[in-house]
């Protein structure tokens, strides 16, 4: 892509930034019951595979920085949510696990991503998706 200006209309940035927060608007009203900011929701929906994640690894995972990451989990943890410890001959590194609480809002949390996806994206030829996810890969790819 040339390095000119692109119109707020042609903008892919400025399209996946309304896309974000059309969805988290969505989100928020469909996960009222949960009672989670987007950030809290965002880690729950990294940790519902079940699988236990080292800080880091769930900061990754979700593009979060770590002191924002550690106020969310905080949080998470105070609600019950979450547990953090750590592994049995690394005593450093921290790991972060769903408890039975957090496991059933991570389901739902799970579900509902799950549903919008398929609302919003049924539609569109496997291709058009596909594309979709390259575009993402390259933004994430993009270092500051």
């Amino acid at each position: 892509m040339k390095s000119e200006l692109v119109s707020p209309e042609g903008s892919a940035l400025l399209a996946l930034q309304r896309a974000t927060h059309a969805t988290l608007q969505v989100l928020a009203a469909e996960l009222v019951d949960l009672d989670l900011t987007a950030s809290e929701i965002n880690a729950l929906a990294n940790l519902a595979d079940g699988r236990p994640r080292k800080v880091s690894e769930l900061g990754a995972a979700a593009g979060t920085r770590p002191t924002t990451l550690t106020s969310v989990l905080d949080r998470l943890e105070r609600r019950g949510h979450i547990t953090r410890g750590t592994r049995a001959g690394d005593r450093r590194a921290v790991l972060v696990e769903l408890t039975p609480t957090g496991r059933l809002a991570a389901d739902t949390i799970q579900r509902t991503l799950t549903d919008l996806e398929h609302r919003a994206l049924d539609g569109l030829p496997a291709e058009a998706v596909a594309g979709f996810h390259a575009v993402l890969r390259a933004l994430t790819g993009v270092s500051a």
